[in-house]
Formats: structure tokens, sequence, C-alpha cells
């Protein structure tokens, strides 16, 4: 059996310095994605609820370095009627911005997450 920890796909981030894929490109090609900073426990809880569920969500977490950069360019898709503020963790379904814990958690409860991610494809059953 693998840890969940293992069964999580963390992703490379493209940088001027490195060869990882373009933000725009890793939230457009995963059905689900959850964005946090490294060792945020929120960004842990919204991983966990989301694999308890068997969702097997990509992982892009950003150094402190990088967040800015990474934040800027967040804000710029995935969001319907212009520009809105991404706060971290940000979670990505379907290419647009789901939104943070909050939301994810208020979802699960009212149980319209789950028929929203068999919508994108992140869920089968």
């Amino acid at each position: 059996m693998i840890p969940a920890a293992e069964s999580l796909r963390p992703l490379p981030l493209k940088t001027q310095q490195g060869n990882g894929e373009s933000v725009r490109t890793v939230v457009e090609e995963n059905a689900v994605i959850v964005i946090g900073r490294r060792g945020c426990c929120m960004c842990h809880v919204v991983k966990r609820l989301l694999l308890g569920l068997g969702v097997n969500p990509a992982v892009l977490e950003i150094d402190e370095e990088k967040e800015e950069e990474v934040l800027s360019e967040l804000e710029k898709i995935g969001v319907e009627g212009g520009r809105e503020t991404v706060e971290l963790p940000a979670v990505y379904v379907g290419g647009r911005l789901f939104g943070g814990l909050d939301r994810v958690m208020a979802t699960h409860i009212s149980g319209e997450l789950v028929p929203i991610l068999k919508e994108v494809g992140a869920l089968w059953l």
C-alpha cells in the first residue's frame, strides 16, 4: 500500500532558472490542483480531504521567494469576470479557481463537492 503522502503528485514549477511547467499549464492540465505554501497546514487539510474523497490532486508547493510571482500569474487565469485576489491555499477545479479551504469545506459539507469533482473528471464513481 502506498502511503497517502506519496500518492500526491508534486509538480515542478517553471521559473526563469528552471525547466518546469508554467503555472497556467499546470492549472489547465489537471482536473484538480492544490496550490499552497510549502508546509502549510491548511494546504495539508485540503489535500487530505480530497484524498479521502478519492481524488488524487496535483500539488504545487510554492517557496516563499516565488510566492508573489506565482500569485500574480494565478490571478490572471481561471477567474470569471476579471481579476480576483487569490489566497493560498488555492484550489483550481477544471482549470478555474474554485476557492480556498473555506470554500472546499463548505461545498463538501453541503454535499455539492462530489458532483463538481465528477463533472470535471476527478472522480469516476
